[in-house]
C-alpha cells in the first residue's frame, strides 16, 4: 500500500493574524479597537485586540466575520468563548486574543488597563 502524503498547512504568524484581524474589524465597522502587545505579559498570545460592537446583533457578526476570516487563513486552534449573549466574545487565535464587547460590558471589564504594559505584572 503506498503512504499518502498529507500537506501540512504552516499555521500564520501573529503578525499576519493581527492585520487580518484589524482589518476585518475595520472593514465591519467595530468601535475602538487597540490593539497589545502582550508578549511581556504572557507567553500564550503575542497581541491582544479588544473592540466594541454597537449592539448584541454587531458584536455577534464581528464575530462571525472574523471566525470566517481566521479559518480562511488556516488558523487552526481558534476557539471561542462567550458566543450566545454576545455581551462578551472572546476569540483565541492562537497568537491572538480578540475580545468584543458590547460598549458597557467593555467598560466594567477595562481590559485595556488590565494589559496595557504600564500595569503592575504579576
Amino acid at each position: 500500500m503506498p503512504l499518502v502524503k498529507t500537506a501540512h498547512t504552516k499555521e500564520p504568524s501573529a503578525g499576519v493574524l493581527l492585520d487580518a484581524v484589524r482589518e476585518t474589524l475595520d472593514e465591519y465597522q467595530a468601535n475602538d479597537i487597540v490593539c497589545l502587545d502582550v508578549t511581556a505579559r504572557t507567553a500564550l498570545a503575542d497581541f491582544m485586540v479588544i473592540a466594541s460592537g454597537r449592539s448584541r446583533m454587531h458584536v455577534g457578526a464581528l464575530r462571525d466575520h472574523l471566525l470566517r476570516r481566521l479559518k480562511e487563513l488556516g488558523a487552526g486552534r481558534v476557539q471561542v468563548e462567550g458566543g450566545a449573549r454576545c455581551d462578551w466574545v472572546l476569540i483565541d487565535g492562537g497568537g491572538v486574543w480578540i475580545n468584543l464587547f458590547h460598549p458597557e460590558i467593555r467598560e466594567f471589564y477595562n481590559l485595556e488597563k488590565l494589559w496595557s504594559p504600564e500595569a503592575p505584572a504579576d
